[in-house]
């Protein structure tokens, strides 16, 4: 597998302009929380002052931090082969894991297949079996809903096959409720409040939201009504809309929707936020088509650290920030954790700390290679774990 960023970036832009369809209806975004800052020590963003969310931004944007993962577990289990049932790999994030999954495989020296699902119903039956067919040591889920999925790995746990998920439920660490054992992922709630506190400040408390997402999965909806809750709880700041999306009609879907938005708000409507970068790659080439009227919106992503979102931050194309996951690092600790569970051994349960890339800080946080990819030495330390 590749992502050749820029073409990549070309290719769906040109696939934007040709693909529009219409757009889905709204969907109603849930109440706010409180509106106070002992709130916000609770999990509750309530109302932070400014300098508190610039605060919170600036720590979420600073250089990469060292390695505060696990540092040890056991040796790497010999001869196995795993299977990777993907939600999408047209996703640039669910590719990427899946590049960091291969990566961390080969140096233990385990065989690993890959299914699509395609973003389709059907398409994950279809994985699901394949992959049941192949009869593997070890199964992860990548962006595949664990709710969404949960008949169809059954088998794999009726076999004691082990299941580890990444961006496969609302809440990021060890998972108790079900066959898949650990959602792999930086903390989904928090990536979204980082998300619509960069927005805010950059707009100095008086901004004008349209939230991107997709019902289908609950990460998904757990994303945009924490971003509209830090949104209501800006005084001056309006939430005009959460749009339901289904990131796997996105490209046929979102120039229309990015028409009809900005025909409807015109000037009112300053910041797009998403639940992942990819409604940004159909959306700018309608915003670029439609020249000064548009020029105003400025676009901030609650993940995934897309090549095509680095290409746009670097430029300047509509696209400030996004809070990029770690994909390569998530890929190495899919395959830990499997390793872990393949010895009889619990999952880690490390969560990733959010990290918001910036015009500011692309240069430093894998700008020039598209990506971000930490430079604290995750590679070696599980290495040493493996014994590797």
């Amino acid at each position: 597998m590749s992502d050749i960023p820029f073409l990549r970036y070309t290719v769906w832009s040109c696939l934007a302009w040709v693909l529009a369809t219409g757009y889905p209806a709204p969907v109603a975004a849930s109440s706010a929380y409180g509106t106070t800052t002992e709130a916000a020590k609770n999990g509750n963003p309530g109302r932070l002052t400014l300098d508190e969310m610039r605060q919170q931004v600036s720590a979420a944007s600073a250089n990469t931090p060292p390695w505060n993962g696990p540092q040890k577990g056991p040796a790497a289990a010999t001869g196995k082969t795993i299977a990777i049932i993907s939600e999408d790999l047209r996703n640039g994030g669910i590719l990427g894991v899946a590049q960091g999954i291969q990566e961390a495989a080969k140096v233990l020296g385990w065989q690993v297949k890959v299914f699509d699902a395609c973003g389709t119903p059907e398409g994950r039956a279809k994985a699901a079996a394949a992959a049941l067919a192949a009869d593997p040591d070890g199964v992860i889920l990548n962006g595949a809903d664990a709710k969404v999925m949960h008949s169809k790995v059954m088998p794999f746990a009726k076999r004691a096959i082990p299941i580890v998920g990444w961006h496969v439920g609302p809440v990021a660490g060890p998972m108790t409720n079900g066959p898949v054992a650990m959602n792999v992922s930086t903390d989904p709630l928090e990536v979204a409040r980082i998300t619509a506190m960069a927005a805010i400040i950059a707009a100095e408390g008086r901004a004008g939201v349209v939230i991107f997402t997709d019902s289908n999965f609950q990460i998904a909806m757990a994303k945009a009504n924490a971003m509209a809750e830090v949104i209501r709880s800006c005084a001056e700041c309006t939430l005009l809309e959460i749009r339901d999306v289904a990131i796997s009609k996105s490209a046929q879907t979102m120039p229309a929707v990015s028409r009809e938005l900005l025909s409807r708000y015109g000037k009112r409507w300053t910041y797009g936020l998403a639940i992942n970068d990819i409604y940004f790659d159909y959306a700018v080439p309608e915003f670029i088509l439609a020249g000064p009227a548009a020029q105003h919106i400025s676009f901030l992503s609650a993940g995934d650290g897309s090549s095509a979102a680095f290409l746009r931050i670097q430029t300047g194309t509509f696209q400030t920030c996004t809070v990029a996951e770690p994909l390569n690092v998530h890929g190495w600790q899919l395959v830990d954790e499997l390793n872990r569970l393949l010895n009889k051994q619990p999952v880690s349960g490390y969560v990733v700390p959010v990290h918001l890339v910036t015009p500011e800080n692309i240069g430093h946080d894998g700008g020039p290679r598209f990506r971000y990819d930490p430079d604290n030495g995750y590679r070696d330390v599980y290495r040493r774990i493996w014994g590797r």
